[in-house]
């Protein structure tokens, strides 16, 4: 598949393994409520919806957890008020980033995410300034254990997507135009296919190319900033390499 930033799939399945997951529960919590609060708290009615709750059970979120937080998104004395927006800025090299953020206060976010594309040679930037290099798509991750690849292929297509890759590591990765992603997700767990992750994701229409250096540097950039309690996702338009990647996971 050309142009898509293998980071998104790895970091998704290493993720839920490294991360605290009281920090991931929150980054999902809030995704319900405000789900909830822009859509109201019947999932069959509100797709962004379903697609948050799908994303906390793929990160083994408990029932209960979830049911509170669409409670909280249906009430009222819900304290502070949610704000989402997406930041656009540059890391290190002349990168370009997209950082998705969900949070309870905007001059808190703005102010620790200049700080951290500051100390890491980056800046932010203007609204448009890097969007224009990436497109939005449904992206699956499948764990390929057991399964023929032409077979699962043919099984993809025929489900709707429009691209299938594989990775070295057994992972399949399974491309959707973004209002496609759930019939096609849904046609693959009918086939009994494990689907390990499905989320819209921005991708790079062209990936840049930069050396190792910079690129362990924007690594560790990325870290810092999913960190952040206020940050949902984080996109780049550097493809790493697999060596890169498992030269960063040694440090």
């Amino acid at each position: 598949m050309s142009g898509h930033n293998k980071w998104s799939s790895i970091k998704h399945q290493k993720g839920i393994a490294d991360a605290k997951r009281g920090q991931l529960f929150t980054k999902l919590s809030r995704e319900i409520i405000l789900s909830v609060k822009q859509g109201g708290g019947n999932p069959d009615g509100n797709a962004r919806l379903r697609l948050a709750i799908q994303k906390a059970k793929d990160a083994s979120m408990p029932n209960d957890n979830i049911k509170r937080c669409i409670e909280k998104g249906l009430g009222t004395a819900d304290g502070a008020q949610m704000f989402e927006a997406v930041f656009e800025g540059y890391g290190p090299g002349g990168s370009a980033l997209m950082i998705e953020v969900l949070g309870d206060n905007r001059n808190r976010a703005v102010q620790e995410i200049r700080s951290a594309l500051n100390r890491a040679g980056g800046n932010l930037g203007a609204d448009g300034s890097v969007s224009w290099k990436f497109v939005q798509h449904g992206i699956i991750s499948v764990d390929g254990t057991g399964l023929n690849e032409d077979d699962f292929m043919m099984q993809a297509l025929d489900a709707g997507a429009e691209d299938i890759s594989s990775s070295d590591d057994g992972y399949f990765e399974v491309v959707t135009a973004p209002s496609d992603l759930e019939e096609v997700r849904t046609k693959l767990e009918s086939a009994g296919i494990k689907i390990e992750s499905a989320e819209v994701s921005l991708v790079p229409t062209t990936p840049a190319d930069i050396d190792e250096k910079t690129a362990l540097q924007l690594l560790k950039l990325i870290d810092k900033l999913e960190e952040m309690d206020d940050v949902q996702h984080v996109y780049t338009d550097v493809e790493f390499t697999d060596e890169i990647m498992e030269k960063y996971e040694s440090q």
